[in-house]
Parts: structure tokens; C-alpha cells; sequence
């Protein structure tokens, strides 16, 4: 990996934590993190010698996500921010890993529905939670980016 893509994935990083910490506290992943989020995608390609065919593969990815998450945003189970920060990380994605990333965050988020319920129940609330789902997508992203540190191949 070269001193570029390792700039680059930290900034990543830090961008994917900032969206867990705003999604926490207001529900809401700014516009401008996850445009950031896109044309760091862009310098990743650059970064990583992708070729043409392989930009427009990451395009139509990234294209597909936002009009797939975009009907569940219509059906009112995804928030925007939800659905912009997959498509921006579908363009850092190739397709074996964007599928990763749609089954960890698809976990993830059951997971994290759950507790939330849990919650909401042990309160005595009957109001339907808000679910922070930019955890579970940027939770995901994180495993997935941190995979080979965290993986120790067996001898």
C-alpha cells in the first residue's frame, strides 16, 4: 500500500467516526461528510491505479446503491444520510466488498434495532425509536477497512 492510499483510508476512518458520533447525537449525517466521503473515493481510484472499466464499475455500483437504498429511504425505513453514505462508499468498494459491507451493516443494524426496541420497552415508551442507522453502515465500513489488521491468517 502506498503512502497515498494510506493517507487517504485514515481520512476515511476519521470521516466514517464522525458520522457514528453525528448520527448518535442528532440522527443526521451531514451532506458535506458524506460528499467528502465521495471525492475521497475519487482520489482513492487515483490512488490505486484503478483503471477506466474498473471507474465505471464503481460508478454503476455506487448508482445501484443509491437507487436501491433510495426506495427504502422512500418507504421511510432509511434516513438520506443513511443512504448517500453507502453510495459515497461504493465508490471506494469493489462489488465483493460492497456486498460485505450491505451484509455486516445489514446486521449490524438488526442488532443495533434491537437494542434500540429494548430500550424504548424498558422505558415504557410506545413511540417508534429512530434508528441510527449511519452506525451500522459506518460500523461496517470500519470492520471491513480494519479487516487484515484484525485477521491472523492460520499457519
Amino acid at each position: 500500500m502506498n503512502p497515498a492510499q494510506i493517507i487517504l483510508l485514515a481520512l476515511l476512518a476519521a470521516l466514517l467516526v464522525t458520522a457514528i458520533v453525528t448520527d448518535l447525537r442528532s440522527r443526521t449525517i451531514a451532506n458535506r461528510l458524506n460528499l467528502a466521503v465521495a471525492l475521497l473515493g475519487l482520489a482513492w481510484w487515483v490512488a490505486s491505479g484503478l483503471s477506466v472499466a474498473g471507474a465505471g464499475l464503481q460508478l454503476a455500483g455506487a448508482a445501484l446503491m443509491l437507487l436501491l437504498f433510495g426506495l427504502a429511504f422512500a418507504l421511510g425505513m432509511m434516513g438520506g444520510g443513511d443512504v448517500k453514505l453507502i453510495a459515497a462508499l461504493a465508490l471506494w468498494l469493489p462489488v465483493g466488498l460492497l456486498l460485505k459491507l450491505i451484509m455486516l451493516m445489514s446486521i449490524g443494524g438488526g442488532i443495533l434495532t434491537v437494542a434500540m426496541l429494548a430500550i424504548k420497552l424498558a422505558r415504557g415508551s410506545e413511540e417508534r425509536p429512530e434508528i441510527p442507522y449511519g452506525v451500522a453502515i459506518a460500523g461496517a465500513a470500519l470492520l471491513i477497512m480494519t479487516n487484515d489488521i484484525l485477521t491472523i491468517a492460520a499457519a
